[in-house]
């Protein structure tokens, strides 16, 4: 991966190669970290970070369900994030604040763990591609909503992603989409859905997803161009059936799926898909006003 000069940790800018945590760090053993992944796009007035108000009110809603006591408030996370990006220099990239259980104990209570804060960012390039994926979707399901808090973005959840995108990958394909536990259409492993059929846009009810703030993004940006946006319990059938659809995410933007299980899409990109990724990408670079409050300026 490309690297930068520095990554913000606990209120100090610190050299990359120096920002290292203890073996024995409490997150580090039990998954109880939270994160968040943001854009930052470069546009004529500078670098601006995408939605970062959300994310941010994301992150420490993330960190409510360990009742976390972080140590910085969201202001100074929001403000730290933006300094990280221009000390850094970067023009677009990728940012990752984590908020985790740091060295001073073992164990599984939370008590008396310390709290520890970290923001990185770096240039990073499209998650999944350029080209449309192929998807399987996976033996392993989402985790179901009553054994953990759906609406956190906890590392540990990312061990089912991980179990489900490699299985995928080893299978030949490109990406996989898992099912919740009554066997309707979730999410891929780190991407929300979207389907298109005819004019209308269709996506997974919230619930057994994350929801993520790209899909939010989609959903408002959609609806402004005057197509209807439905949340549905969606079945496999519903994908298969579909003429487009796409997965949506910090990373992924706005990706477009050639196939799920060997059943191809109609079209891949669609072209509905391609007149919401034109306009996602003119608001992300800043040249559509009415969406200026959606980019903090990096400068």
């Amino acid at each position: 991966m490309e690297t930068t000069e520095f990554i913000w940790m606990d209120g100090q800018l610190v050299p990359w190669n120096d920002a290292k945590i203890h073996v024995l760090s409490h997150s580090l053993h039990y998954g109880s970290a939270v994160f968040e992944g943001i854009r930052v796009y470069e546009t004529e007035k500078g670098p601006a970070i995408f939605r970062l108000k959300e994310h941010v009110e994301r992150l420490f809603h993330s960190a409510s369900a360990f009742n976390m006591k972080v140590p910085f408030s969201q202001d100074e996370i929001s403000k730290a994030i933006v300094e990280t990006v221009k000390v850094n220099k970067i023009k677009s990239g990728y940012i990752r604040p984590l908020i985790y259980f740091g060295y001073g104990k073992m164990g599984l209570s939370l008590v008396g763990a310390p709290v520890n804060v970290s923001i990185s960012c770096w240039p990073w390039g499209a998650y999944l591609g350029d080209k449309p994926s192929r998807v399987k979707t996976s033996s392993f399901i989402r985790i179901h909503p009553k054994s953990s808090v759906m609406t956190a973005k906890i590392t540990g959840h990312y061990e089912n992603s991980i179990l489900a995108g490699e299985e995928a990958r080893a299978l030949g394909y490109d990406e996989a989409l898992l099912l919740d536990h009554l066997g309707n259409v979730a999410e891929g492993p780190g991407e929300n859905l979207f389907i298109i059929k005819g004019e209308i846009l269709f996506t997974p009810i919230a619930g057994n997803i994350l929801p993520g703030i790209t899909r939010d993004s989609i959903m408002k940006i959609s609806q402004d161009l005057g197509y209807k946006v439905r949340e549905i319990p969606m079945s496999l059938r519903n994908v298969y059936e579909a003429d487009e659809a796409f997965f949506t995410g910090t990373a992924a933007e706005i990706h477009s799926l050639a196939s799920l299980d060997d059943k191809k899409m109609k079209a891949a990109p669609g072209p509905l898909t391609k007149k919401i990724r034109d306009k996602f990408k003119e608001i992300v670079e800043g040249k559509d006003e009415r969406y200026s409050s959606w980019l903090t300026l990096a400068v």
